[in-house]
């Protein structure tokens, strides 16, 4: 196996040296902020997983009240370090290791009975899935006209994690968690896009990079995490707001797939608002999003960019995000901008 990166090599160390110490919150910083950065193949994001899936594990192991949590994102991580590197024996060891140690204390894997895997249906998914169409066609008789009245209720809730540094006190980082219900009638283009996304775990240790207060708090950039990146999941037959038959998009290839606007949907920016960011030009939005804190009405946007959600649950945390020191709202720190002066880390987001 060829050397590592130093800069990668030296954060692995660190996030290791802090596990060993009992500082696994620590590490898992590390990871997110600087190991991660460092990485420059699959091979080295499939290392940092694992890392990440050691420190969870440590981390359940020091806190006994949150061992499911922790060790199920620990199983989670190794999962998405054997897709990217199947060979590694090492993850696949560690990994039987964690699901051996959860089933002697009964917990689940995270995604309770499983019915697929590696895109296959398993035994008990053939049955799940033979049930529910059984159960699909004898009800369709009698809900048909149920379905029609309520077609336009659907909806899903994601639920994000992050970290920040509160505003009231600057020497405590904190984690907290905002729960967003979805309008795939009203939006359905940019709700697919957005789960798309959050189902391949793109927005996983991103940032919130514009931030600015009684106005919205805005992350994604599931490329540069400093607004300058971002694409849409799918082709939805626009490149770079173009319409176009060509999903190469000239040999630019994903990284120029957009998504057509759906602003005209009648959803306004009301308080706890979820939209999504683009450029002055149609049909430029990607993977970057913002949320509206408590004390901003937006209205300008209204009809120019896509509102497909609203947060139903931590309302308070996109606030005090809102709220984080900026070089803008701290004249004391010299430069300018929106950027957060401490990072406010996107550590998940997740279908509820």
């Amino acid at each position: 196996m060829p050397p590592l990166p130093s800069d990668l090599q030296a954060a692995l160390d660190k996030a290791q040296k802090l596990v060993e110490s009992g500082d696994s919150e620590m590490a898992l910083g590390v990871l997110r902020d600087t190991a991660w950065d460092a990485t420059k193949t699959n091979s080295h994001k499939a290392r940092v997983l694992s890392a990440a899936a050691d420190a969870y594990i440590a981390r359940g192991e020091s806190e006994p009240a949150n061992r499911k949590k922790h060790w199920q994102s620990a199983h989670k991580n190794y999962q998405k370090s054997l897709k990217l590197e199947s060979s590694n024996k090492d993850t696949r060891r560690n990994m039987n290791r964690l699901a051996s140690m959860m089933d002697e204390q009964a917990i689940s894997l995270g995604s309770g009975f499983q019915i697929m895997d590696d895109g296959s249906p398993t035994p008990l998914g053939v049955f799940a899935i033979i049930a529910a169409l059984m159960v699909f066609l004898v009800a369709f008789k009698y809900t048909g006209g149920f379905l029609e009245q309520s077609s336009n209720s659907s909806s899903y809730e994601v639920t994000m994690t992050v970290s920040y540094v509160h505003p009231d006190d600057p020497n405590n980082r904190v984690e907290g968690t905002i729960v967003i219900e979805l309008y795939p009638d009203d939006a359905p283009t940019h709700v697919e896009n957005f789960l798309s996304h959050v189902d391949d775990s793109r927005y996983e240790s991103t940032v919130f990079h514009r931030v600015i207060d009684g106005f919205m708090i805005q992350g994604g950039d599931i490329d540069n995490r400093g607004g300058s990146g971002g694409y849409a999941a799918n082709f939805y037959g626009y490149c770079n707001g173009q319409d176009s038959v060509d999903d190469t998009c000239g040999g630019s290839g994903q990284d120029a797939w957009t998504i057509p606007d759906e602003a005209d949907n009648g959803l306004l920016h009301s308080p706890g608002a979820l939209a999504m960011a683009k450029t002055s030009a149609e049909n430029t939005g990607g993977s970057q999003f913002y949320i509206v804190p408590s004390d901003s009405t937006p209205s300008h946007l209204d009809g120019i960019h896509t509102v497909f959600g609203k947060v139903v649950s931590g309302q308070d945390v996109v606030d005090a995000i809102s709220e984080v020191d900026t070089p803008n709202s701290t004249p004391q720190n010299d430069g300018s901008g929106d950027t957060p002066i401490e990072n406010v880390r996107l550590i998940s987001v997740t279908r509820n």
